[in-house]
């Protein structure tokens, strides 16, 4: 395992990790790392929102559904919805 030194935290920050920390019934470390993980695995939002519009692109001369309308119109011809 690596370490990570974070420096130049103000005192308003660190106070609410700390009281973060206290409500999961965690240290300071955990909760950080915790913290830290959860924001690495997180999906790169823009990068997918790109990938989306360059696959619309190729399909731009084509009338797009709604998929609301779709969706609403399988739950409406599903008994299992009723």
């Amino acid at each position: 395992m690596a370490t990570l030194t974070i420096r130049d935290l103000d005192e308003a920050t660190i106070e609410r990790l700390k009281a973060r920390a206290k409500a999961h019934n965690r240290s300071l470390e955990a909760e950080v790392r915790d913290l830290i993980t959860a924001s690495a695995n997180t999906p790169n939002w823009a990068s997918f929102r790109r990938e989306a519009e360059r696959i619309a692109a190729k399909t731009a001369q084509r009338p797009q559904s709604d998929s609301v309308e779709l969706i609403r119109a399988d739950r409406d011809n599903d008994s299992d919805y009723r």
